[in-house]
């Protein structure tokens, strides 16, 4: 019982987060891809490790979840990207270490992998494009079909502003939150007031079919080009181990609703009950694929013959 084999390619970071007490494996490319892979896309990552101890790491979880590998780059100069993790007072602090093998993804290789993927739906975001990878970004989207969803996830010192605008013209569908939404309308110098008229604004400068904006325990919208609102409240989460990796869940379930042509509300809703669990478990991905077993069960229907 599972999802029809809807074609993604992803672009950006793999990486080792190392919290105080334990090391995960991480990079919101790489955990968008693995929640949609459990839901039975065909996800198709394009990122590059080091022909280290932690890429070998990367590469064998990969290959033990079915996951492709084969737009999985090897560097021989340059290491696995690693992210250390520390509590703070006010949640985690991330300290995403430069000049590593993502900042590295080539363009050519990237080309060849969006050409054979002939993808439905392309995902992108900021942070692998603080380097030489934006290169191979722009070579892999002049080659890919399908449309774009840009996952807008900022991390200082890493932000270019025009990188990120960049990003919004190649873009159909944009993700934030709340904070990076302002965040962005002041970066790219824009006006507007509100929340929602700044949505409006990205929309219309850039073209994009929606706007995704997630607002943590408060809920999340969804704007599209029409000027349709949709709000959805959050019913409260108990038990909260961590919210890391919470954001890629809810994107990998807001693109999952678009491959299947949910309704908008019902796509937020299942976004934001699956985020929900991912805060409840440490580390932004499921040690065990039967966690994913219930969303299955109640959002797809028994193929025939099955």
């Amino acid at each position: 019982m599972t999802a029809a084999r809807h074609a993604v390619l992803l672009f950006g970071e793999i990486l080792i987060d190392r919290f105080p007490d334990q090391e995960a494996l991480g990079g919101a490319p790489f955990n968008v891809a693995r929640h949609l892979h459990a839901f039975g896309c065909m996800s198709v990552l394009v990122t590059r490790i080091g022909q280290d101890e932690a890429g070998a790491r990367l590469l064998q979880a990969m290959e033990a979840e079915g996951l492709p590998i084969h737009g999985v780059q090897l560097d021989s100069k340059y290491p696995t990207g690693v992210v250390e993790v520390t509590l703070t007072a006010d949640g985690h602090r991330f300290d995403i270490l430069p000049d590593r093998a993502y900042d590295h993804i080539h363009p050519r290789l990237s080309r060849m992998t969006a050409l054979a993927a002939n993808p439905e739906l392309v995902y992108f975001g900021t942070m692998a494009q603080r380097a030489g990878s934006h290169r191979a970004l722009r070579h892999m989207l002049r080659a890919a079909g399908g449309q774009h969803f840009f996952d807008v996830n900022l991390r200082d010192p890493w932000i270019s502003t025009e990188r990120l605008d960049w990003s919004l013209q190649h873009a159909d569908f944009v993700k934030t939150n709340d904070t990076e939404l302002e965040r962005v309308i002041q970066l790219l110098d824009l006006e507007a007031v509100s929340a929602e008229a700044q949505a409006k604004v990205l929309i219309q400068r850039y073209q994009l079919r929606g706007l995704l904006v997630t607002c943590g325990a408060s809920g999340a919208w969804w704007l599209d080009d029409s000027a349709q609102l949709t709000k959805m409240a959050t019913e409260p989460v108990a038990d909260i181990l961590d919210t890391v990796g919470a954001g890629d869940a809810f994107s990998a379930v807001f693109m999952l609703g678009l491959l299947h042509h949910w309704a908008v509300p019902v796509t937020l809703q299942r976004a934001n009950h699956f985020a929900g669990a991912i805060c409840r478990i440490r580390g932004p991905i499921p040690e065990q694929n039967d966690f994913y077993q219930p969303f299955l069960n109640e959002w797809f229907e028994p193929q025939s013959g099955s």
